[in-house]
């Protein structure tokens, strides 16, 4: 900033009568920015030298670790960084500058800096502020490796005061609704998000490095297909015709493999019209990778691999969690076997639904009796899958575009890949057979039709253009989807799937 503008500037006005303490605050700091304003600063610049070349808050720690009390640095450097902290004495001001690695000490004086600029400095800028600073690294007294300031630059003047106790914002519906103030007063929740991105790169980069190439499929989708969800429904004005957001991208990445693309993945957001809880939310991120040739063996080897190189790129560490291959294989007989009981085991292979609800007391539950699968699932069998484990031989009924195991009509050659008690990826040996694919279908669509209105409306819809598509031939091939977000659950010890959502779908 320069010296050369000295102005008398206008006295801030005094808050209105019977205003909020928020919106007196907001005055006071709208007044700052006209002061600013009629000294010709502009608080909201479109650059600043101080930007150019700037310097991280833990490169800048770490480059000088070694430095002495009272030592200066040779060199000067640019930071950037948002007020934080702040200490006024007089003639200088300590200072707090976050980044989105931590925070730097500044220290800025006024025989440095020149009368009017420290002036302006104390008393037009707030916590909140966004500034760019230049001047020599030193280590205080105190032991702080800080800033010396000879030049600054407000870059962003913050109009809305941080709220009350904003440093450690705890409360879990604030920080979901107002992300903005959680990232900025809360390091575990920045550190969450850049684990989440590092995931996604990592995913990205092993799929990549083993020869599967990225495609986009459509989001809106004639037919919801492809996973057994009850879709969104939107409508196109110009075309006059209903579609549903895609509640999974399978069908469409398998007619790529029909078009002779061997390995192929998508990595994206679906939609789900469905509960909210701590693991699921409307719209998540999904990845899906197909592969010719391939089978459900291919896609476990897939899946340790991916989930090994994640925990390597975000430096994963845990007593009880062990991502060396192989992981645990477990059928689903053998669970119910294990959790439920023999009798049970055998009504699952012999996929008699009815029989084992009425002997677990889940009877009259669900028009779609196999759903008693699921509640003794997730009752009995899920909470004792805490080490990874592949979880094999699915039954039929539920496993409507999966390959039937050799030998075997009821099973399937499908995996659910389970740790810590949630399910974290699903693949299967694809059915390539259009006959069979189309029969399983129908069987599905129909089911649907006696069952409930909210039953009815489920995923999983007739998709004559898939049926057409496999008609031409589909290689053999394996597919594998990927819950990103409960990955990343896991890899960074998040509680609930709105901590790793940066914006959750929530209640307005």
């Amino acid at each position: 900033m320069s010296d050369s503008n000295e102005k008398t500037l206008p006295p801030l006005l005094a808050p209105a009568e019977h205003s909020s303490p928020e919106a007196a605050l907001m005055q006071v700091r709208n007044e700052k920015r006209l002061r600013l304003l009629a000294a010709n600063e502009n608080p909201y610049p479109v650059s600043a030298p101080q930007i150019t070349g700037r310097m991280s808050s833990v490169a800048l720690k770490v480059q000088y670790e070694g430095l002495k009390t009272g030592e200066e640095s040779t060199e000067k450097y640019n930071f950037c960084g948002r007020i934080v902290t702040r200490r006024d004495m007089g003639k200088a001001t300590f200072a707090h500058l976050q980044d989105v690695d931590g925070q730097l000490q500044i220290y800025v004086k006024k025989e440095l800096l020149g009368e009017t600029i420290y002036q302006s400095f104390a008393h037009n800028l707030d916590i909140g502020d966004i500034i760019g600073v230049h001047g020599l690294i030193f280590r205080t007294k105190t032991g702080e490796i800080t800033l010396k300031v000879e030049t600054y630059s407000l870059l962003s003047k913050s109009l809305r005061p941080l709220p009350e106790k904003w440093h450690g914002l705890k409360d879990v519906e604030t920080r979901a609704r107002l992300r903005e103030l959680d990232l900025i007063s809360n390091p575990e929740s920045r550190h969450i998000f850049k684990m989440r991105s590092k995931i996604i790169q990592s995913l990205r980069r092993s799929l990549s490095l083993d020869g599967y190439a990225e495609v986009e499929t459509p989001m809106m989708q004639s037919v919801p297909g492809g996973a057994v969800a009850r879709p969104f429904e939107t409508y196109h004005n110009a075309l006059g015709q209903k579609f549903y957001l895609r509640v999974a991208p399978e069908l469409y990445l398998k007619r790529c493999l029909v078009g002779g693309m061997d390995k192929v993945f998508e990595l994206g957001r679906v939609f789900r019209n469905e509960g909210i809880d701590t693991t699921h939310n409307p719209e998540f991120t999904i990845l899906e990778a197909y592969e010719s040739y391939g089978n459900m063996e291919t896609m476990m080897a897939l899946t340790e691999k991916l989930i090994r190189d994640c925990a390597h790129a975000t430096e994963f560490k845990s007593e009880f969690i062990n991502f060396d291959p192989p992981f645990k294989r477990i059928s689903i007989a053998q669970l119910f076997r294990q959790y439920v009981g023999e009798e049970e085991s055998r009504m699952v292979l012999d996929q008699n639904w009815e029989a084992l609800a009425q002997k677990t007391g889940h009877a009259g539950q669900s028009n779609l009796t196999y759903k008693v699968f699921d509640y003794l699932f997730a009752e009995k069998i899920e909470p004792n899958l805490l080490h990874p484990t592949f979880v094999t031989e699915f039954p039929v009924d539920f496993s409507p575009l999966a390959k039937s195991s050799a030998g075997s009509a009821n099973l399937t050659e499908r995996f659910e890949l389970y740790i810590q008690s949630k399910e974290i990826a699903n693949a299967y040996s694809e059915l390539n057979d259009p006959v069979e694919q189309k029969i399983r279908l129908e069987k599905y669509r129909n089911s649907r039709v006696s069952s409930t209105a909210q039953e009815e409306k489920e995923g999983m819809g007739y998709d004559e253009s898939f049926i057409q598509s496999l008609e031409y031939g589909m290689p053999p091939a394996g597919g594998l989807g990927v819950g990103v977000d409960r990955l990343v659950m896991l890899l960074t010890g998040a509680q609930s799937i709105r901590d790793v959502l940066l914006f959750p779908t929530l209640r307005s």
